[in-house]
């Protein structure tokens, strides 16, 4: 899996601060999206065993005391992203109690694969739908446009 950006201390990407990781593929390709770099699969740079073991000291760090992990994009429900998200969701998990997971898809919940499903239900939150340029409203909390529905699964 190839990711952008990685912000260990993030306050925008869901509630309280969090760490962020921003992964790289997405096949919906929104109008209007904001991330579009993203988009291709093999864009950005690889995510290694040592970036996941910073992430995963960094939400454990009591220093700054964060609340979870944000998974955006990109897609972390792509196809070629699941095995690895999967993995990752599960040692987050395992390996840091307490800490709540978060992730936005372009997907919906209904039309999910089975192997999305595994990722999601280890998930607290879902923040599912296609970014809807129409739509969209800077007023609302965690999404882009109306259209997006905020999934608390835990």
């Amino acid at each position: 899996m190839n990711i952008h950006q990685y912000y260990p201390v993030d306050i925008v990407n869901g509630p309280g601060t969090r760490c962020t990781l921003f992964v790289a593929g997405c096949e919906h390709q929104c109008v209007g999206c904001y991330n579009k770099s993203t988009w291709r699969l093999n864009s950005g740079h690889p995510f290694t065993l040592q970036m996941e073991e910073q992430l995963i000291a960094d939400l454990n760090d009591r220093r700054i005391p964060r609340q979870g992990l944000s998974l955006s994009g990109g897609d972390p429900l792509h196809p070629a992203n699941v095995p690895d998200i999967f993995r990752l969701v599960k040692r987050v998990r395992r390996d840091c109690p307490g800490k709540d997971i978060w992730l936005w898809t372009g997907y919906r919940l209904a039309e999910l694969s089975d192997e999305q499903r595994r990722v999601v239900d280890l998930l607290d939150v879902l923040v599912d739908g296609k970014f809807v340029r129409a739509l969209k409203d800077p007023a609302l909390l965690w999404r882009g446009s109306s259209n997006q529905i905020i999934h608390y699964l835990r």
